[in-house]
């Protein structure tokens, strides 16, 4: 392993964008069904990895939205987050907010209450074990209509105190963010902080980020990359202190490429582009397979590497005291 490389492994990480969801490793698949009676269509763990094929967005989403029918109860959601959370804390991940889709269990009969009882334990225990800060995102399903995502938004308020902000994520094909901005004012009117998917390559993708911006008003966007194909939106995201949050090794499943190249762009443009894992289950690399594949590419420096971790502690829902604390713990890696 090159100096570089363990460098990369060891140094402290913030995790910005990452579905909880898609950290369902297909062991943990396995062993949830047979808990619930669920009959998978594989003979095992590595049969279902092997099956995993995308070439687009909309292909992963069809084998995503499958996977999670064995998650039904408050222990699944439990055992879901801790697996992660473990997974994260042995690549040295001091802090995480990690988005949920409400709707992808609510949609099939489970209590929006089971979904964030479940994954709030596992939070809190990953602090008092792990010393692993992690926070929740709740994001909106932008193919179910925007009336469910209100009504979810209202299930989501006796819970106020457990999530920090919503998002937006899934199919984005006729589902801009606008058809959201009802819903998103609401959040911000209960006190969420505010993200949304600007996926990489889309229909639309400018005039996307342009609503995120404009009719939205978010906090940071995750993807985002497609910025750089307007000549006034990279100067407009630097103005606002707008972070992206990219995730390359998600980029070459859906899109053919890492899109390494964005990423030095960006870098060079001293926007606060970040390094992310999506969903690992699926594209077999968690957040330090990322910024490998990503040095592999393009060959960071140390210097990179620690920018693109302070990027992710700036632009993190984080209270100023413990964002310094992660700051100076990194600064003090680096030095």
């Amino acid at each position: 392993m090159s100096e570089l490389a363990e460098f990369i492994r060891d140094v402290p990480k913030c995790e910005l964008h990452l579905h909880i969801e898609g950290t369902l490793e297909p062991e943990l698949k396995f062993e949830l069904a047979a808990r619930n009676g669920v009959t998978l269509p594989y003979p095992d763990a590595a049969a279902l990895r092997a099956s995993y094929s995308f070439h687009d967005l909309a292909s992963f989403l069809v084998g995503y939205y499958d996977g999670v029918g064995v998650v039904r109860t408050e222990q699944d959601f439990y055992d879901l987050a801790w697996a992660y959370l473990s997974k994260a804390h042995s690549q040295r991940v001091r802090y995480a907010e990690v988005f949920f889709d409400p709707q992808a269990h609510t949609s099939r009969g489970v209590e929006f209450g089971t979904v964030v009882r479940g994954l709030r334990r596992a939070l809190v225990d990953a602090r008092r074990l792990l010393d692993l800060r992690a926070e929740l995102i709740m994001c909106f399903l932008r193919d179910f209509s925007a009336e469910y995502a209100m009504a979810t938004l209202m299930e989501s308020l006796p819970f106020r105190d457990w999530i920090i902000g919503v998002g937006l994520d899934s199919d984005e094909r006729g589902n801009p963010p606008a058809k959201f901005a009802a819903v998103f004012a609401r959040a911000r009117a209960e006190g969420y902080l505010l993200t949304a998917h600007c996926d990489v390559d889309q229909e639309n993708s400018v005039a996307h980020i342009r609503q995120c911006l404009d009719e939205i008003g978010v906090d940071r966007i995750d993807h985002g990359i497609n910025a750089l194909d307007d000549p006034e939106l990279p100067g407009e995201l630097l103005r606002r202190g707008i972070g992206l949050t990219v995730c390359p090794v998600s980029n070459r499943f859906v899109t053919g490429r890492l899109h390494h190249e964005a990423v030095r762009r960006l870098l060079d443009l001293g926007l606060r582009v970040t390094v992310n894992s999506d969903d690992p289950a699926y594209f077999d690399a968690y957040l330090t397979e990322n910024l490998l594949a990503l040095h592999e590419a393009m060959d960071l420096t140390r210097q990179e590497v620690i920018q693109l971790q302070r990027n992710a502690f700036e632009i993190a829902w984080l209270p100023a005291r413990v964002r310094d604390g992660y700051l100076a713990e990194l600064t003090a890696y680096g030095s």
